[in-house]
């Protein structure tokens, strides 16, 4: 059953997606979000190049390091800030009815890049506790401050929950 050219799930010349998808999906199942690369690509280091979806979107507004019932921004630095906006994100995906295998784009705004690359071993382990080892397209900016002026991570999320096979389009 192999995809038709053009299709997400192809990595034939002149294909919409070039290059191969990662991963599958189980027979009589709905395809999951997956990674695509261009071919020759290297993989990238906890980030995917592009992810291929259909389905009903989901949009997550920026999330920082804080309870969302306090507003106390949590205390121990940028790993744990990390953590906690990786948690307030998962939160408004389960409301939605989403995982995170359905995330197809964060987008980290940071305020310190030092101290981000000094902490990647901590987000990095944060990161895969909360998300798992799901990696959707990301970006990370640095911006000279955010909103609430403690917090040193705002992360925005999109996901995309398949459509069951056979349903309607809606």
């Amino acid at each position: 059953n192999d995809p038709e050219p053009g299709s997400p799930r192809s990595s034939a010349p002149g294909s919409r997606f070039p290059g191969p998808a990662v991963g599958g999906d189980p027979p009589g199942r709905s395809p999951l979000p997956a990674p695509v690369s261009p071919s020759g690509w290297p993989r990238g280091a906890g980030y995917s190049h592009g992810i291929a979806a259909e389905g009903r979107a989901i949009f997550v507004a920026g999330q920082i390091g804080w309870d969302p019932i306090t507003q106390h921004i949590v205390l121990g630095g940028l790993g744990a800030q990390v953590r906690q906006a990786l948690t307030n994100i998962v939160a408004v995906l389960a409301a939605a009815g989403a995982e995170p295998r359905h995330l197809v784009r964060l987008t980290w705004f940071i305020t310190d890049r030092d101290r981000y690359l000094r902490e990647r071993d901590a987000i990095g382990a944060a990161y895969r506790d909360v998300m798992g080892r799901h990696y959707p397209a990301m970006s990370v900016m640095v911006v000279a401050g955010l909103l609430e002026e403690r917090a040193e991570v705002e992360i925005e999320a999109t996901a995309v929950v398949p459509a069951a096979r056979g349903a309607p389009d809606a």
